[in-house]
């Protein structure tokens, strides 16, 4: 049997590059809500992804009021999909 990724087995991290892996790009408030995390948990859980090259965040302003979005990079489509497969090695598809 393949590992399972150790970063993506994280509900929170699996939820959110789920999410990501069928919108071009979801903001912070969006994924909180989609997620139902706390702020504080999902900002550690998208830095964590974003060091690994997972996702891209880009911080902004919109208006006055400060926007976070994040976008899957082909690396973290790549480390999606492997999970997946290993997955399918621990439920025999």
């Amino acid at each position: 049997m393949k590992e399972l990724n150790p970063l993506l087995h994280s509900q929170l991290r699996l939820a959110v590059i789920s999410i990501l892996m069928n919108v071009e790009e979801a903001d912070f408030v969006y994924l909180k809500e989609k997620t139902e995390s706390t702020a504080g948990n999902l900002s550690v859980q998208l830095d964590k992804l974003s060091s690994a090259g997972y996702i891209f965040v880009e911080k902004g302003m919109s208006g006055k009021r400060p926007r976070t979005t994040c976008s899957i990079t082909k690396e973290g489509r790549n480390a999606f999909e492997e999970y997946v497969e290993a997955l399918k090695t621990y439920l025999n598809i």
